[in-house]
């Protein structure tokens, strides 16, 4: 049972989501719009970063009247304030005051000063393709629409990290579309999410994963979340594995508190999402722990007299046990080796998938006692990105 949990997750759910968007064949080309948006960035110390991010948000292709950019920059002890204030005269404004609260706390701030149908969320440390923002309003054309949210892509050297990386968002990015085919894509990505004003709800206080809630706020009132992957952004990788596995255990505590919230913030009116939810955010975090237990269960059965309590256990034959037990084994080593290459060579950029699979269960787990333990707060420091090391 477990080796047939992990499998779903990974492999049966979006095989079946294929299969039912086939059937629905919901259209996802929408006709030009451009609503009067509200660009607000999120920024913490990030004097590095929030100058780029300016000039790249000034440069978008849309038109100036239509758009006004917010930088709420709460907290921030560095030159980040100062460096937004030198483009007030470009037409930037600026959201600050001393006391660090937290992101969602600063984001709820500055929605005080929007008046804009359509508010973008999005962080100092990505870059938007000078389209994105035309992509990403096209779909509030659709009255039913109520939430956007873009594609994630990923810069680097292209090692071993940075490949894992990028072929995780690829992989969230095909499922992201399949959900959206069906109806509703259940994960948003919050440096690239654009809501409706008057549909927006502030997460409760001290959520980890204040944009999941965000997304989750829309469809409880019954409006569609998209999934439009012309809508580009881009960012850096994570400048180390350690880096990076902070990141990842802070997103799976921010899971287990959802799924502990979860009886008060689904959309329990429509049984597909609370499916696509379940099976997209909610299995996911106890993929380490069934394969823990498949391992475990295996090694038993050769311990345990075969014809009594280790066919109880597995439930297979011997050949078919000890098959198990090699795959399992195999895979395992080629997680070590990949991990050892970190992505060097032919063989370890074939070795970097298996690695960073067992590299992201080892966040999950990681993820799961911080947030027991309540060591994980909803105060966000970002992961250190690779264009740092230029900067």
């Amino acid at each position: 049972m477990s080796v047939l949990f992990v499998v779903y997750v990974y492999l049966g759910y979006p095989l079946v989501l294929t299969l039912l968007a086939r059937v629905r064949r919901k259209p996802m080309e929408y006709p030009p719009y451009f609503p009067k948006a509200t660009l607000l960035i999120a920024a913490h110390n990030e004097q590095d970063v929030i100058a780029s991010k300016l000039e790249n948000a000034l440069a978008l292709d849309y038109p100036k009247e239509n758009l006004r950019i917010i930088v709420a920059a709460d907290g921030s002890d560095d030159r980040t304030a100062e460096i937004v204030k030198s483009f007030e005269p470009r037409g930037v404004e600026l959201s600050y005051q001393p006391e660090r609260r937290g992101k969602m706390a600063a984001i709820n701030r500055a929605m005080s000063k929007v008046r804009n149908e359509i508010v973008l969320f999005s962080d100092a440390n990505n870059l938007y393709a000078r389209e994105t923002l035309r992509e990403l309003m096209k779909p509030f054309s659709d009255p039913r629409v109520g939430a956007v949210s873009g594609s994630k892509n990923i810069l680097g050297s292209g090692d071993g990290l940075t490949k894992a990386d990028g072929l995780y968002w690829r992989y969230e990015s095909y499922i992201k579309e399949q959900e959206t085919r069906l109806g509703s894509c259940t994960g948003v990505s919050g440096e690239i999410l654009a809501v409706r004003y008057n549909l927006y709800q502030s997460p409760p206080d001290r959520v980890i994963n204040d944009d999941f809630f965000i997304g989750l706020g829309i469809l409880r009132q019954g409006y569609q979340v998209v999934y439009a992957p012309k809508a580009r952004s881009f960012e850096h990788s994570s400048l180390t594995e350690g880096d990076e596995a902070t990141r990842r255990s802070r997103i799976v505590a921010g899971r287990y508190q959802a799924m502990i919230m979860s009886m008060q913030f689904l959309p329990w009116r429509s049984p597909i999402l609370v499916w696509q939810i379940i099976s997209h955010k909610f299995m996911r975090p106890w993929v380490p722990l069934a394969m823990i237990v498949a391992f475990v269960a295996n090694l038993l059965a050769f311990v345990i007299p075969s014809a009594s309590a280790a066919n109880e256990i597995l439930y297979l034959g011997w050949p078919y046990r000890l098959l198990m037990l090699f795959l399992q084994l195999a895979f395992y080593f080629l997680a070590l080796l990949g991990n050892l290459l970190k992505g060097r060579g032919a063989i370890g950029r074939a070795l970097y998938i298996p690695a960073f699979l067992v590299n992201s269960n080892l966040s999950a787990v990681r993820g799961l006692v911080s947030f027991f333990t309540g060591r994980q707060t909803s105060l966000w420091k970002r992961a250190r990105r690779r264009e740092e090391l230029i900067s």
